[in-house]
């Protein structure tokens, strides 16, 4: 359980929800979930031993507990990168372990990037570096051929002259007031397609999730806003681009051999690129963090930082 919790005000009417587990003497490490717009729970929390961390979850803009929900106004990547740094000068935490996966690891190696001094490594899964092909991977012409049944399913609803750009055809359909008394339909529509295709064996707890209206209306809306938007980057390939500057951090990629979503393309060009970092492929896993290989491969990584930190 948390033993604090609330929320910060950073501004433009956002505030963010946050919340400290584990020992508040130990090694500050903060959790950076996915989406844009997964929000937190506590089964993040069993990452970190709680004997040795000072376990940090947080909500980014519009999503989970943080308020408004579903907001995009004043919702980019600079904001959230300017909330983390926020966070950490709030909690009086001089630097912290970065723990992310999906968009968690976008975030993870944007914020590292522009506060190198404040990290003291990075815990990355299913690496996402924000490029238009990554996009176009996932929302047209990649994980569609893998999953068919699901890829049907998402394009459905969409009237076939719109499919060639299906970020924008949502978009349209989760922020256009027109459409606002089916959007929460177009909101689940949105979700079950990632929920679907994010392990190698999707179940009811990852199609429950997906549908939850809470859960769903945040996921997609800001989704699809970051996508419309090239998630707020000023160069398709910039967080390579600027990997020279935390090039020297201790890094573990974790990316799993059959991730459909992220494929593994990006996780060993980001290895390659950043010679501190240890790749670990998983040979039997997809996208999930909570896939036992997968979740296993983390659990040392944070095991062996904690031994690295004591040493």
């Amino acid at each position: 359980m948390p033993y604090s919790s609330g929320h910060l005000d950073v501004g433009g009417g956002h505030q963010i929800y946050m919340e400290q587990s584990g020992n508040a003497e130990g090694i500050p490490v903060v959790f950076i979930h996915g989406g844009p717009g997964g929000g937190t729970n506590s089964m993040q929390r069993r990452f970190f031993d709680p004997k040795r961390y000072r376990i940090i979850l947080f909500d980014q803009r519009g999503c989970g507990k943080s308020r408004p929900h579903a907001e995009l106004k004043d919702n980019t990547t600079a904001h959230l990168i300017a909330d983390m740094e926020a966070i950490r000068t709030a909690l009086d935490i001089d630097h912290w372990l970065l723990f992310g996966g999906s968009w968690g690891s976008t975030l993870a190696l944007l914020y590292a990037e522009a506060h190198p001094e404040r990290v003291t490594g990075l815990i990355l899964r299913g690496i996402f570096l924000g490029r238009q092909s990554e996009l176009d991977w996932f929302y047209g012409h990649g994980t569609s051929a893998i999953f068919p049944d699901r890829w049907a399913d998402f394009i459905a609803p969409i009237p076939e002259h719109e499919r060639g750009d299906m970020i924008m055809a949502y978009y349209k359909r989760l922020t256009a007031p027109e459409y606002d008394d089916q959007s929460l339909d177009f909101a689940r529509a949105w979700s079950v397609w990632e929920g679907s295709t994010v392990t190698l064996e999707p179940g009811a707890l990852e199609t429950s999730g997906s549908i939850d209206p809470h859960f769903a209306r945040a996921f997609a809306r800001i989704e699809a806003h970051y996508f419309i938007n090239k998630c707020f980057l000023t160069r398709d390939n910039q967080i390579l681009d600027d990997i020279h500057r935390i090039a020297h951090l201790p890094a573990v990629i974790v990316q799993g051999r059959y991730d459909a979503i992220c494929p593994p393309l990006s996780a060993w060009e980001l290895a390659d690129a950043m010679p501190s970092a240890q790749l670990k492929i998983v040979p039997v896993a997809g996208h999930s963090a909570f896939e036992a290989p997968i979740r296993h491969e983390l659990l040392c990584a944070t095991d062996a930082f904690a031994v690295r930190a004591r040493g």
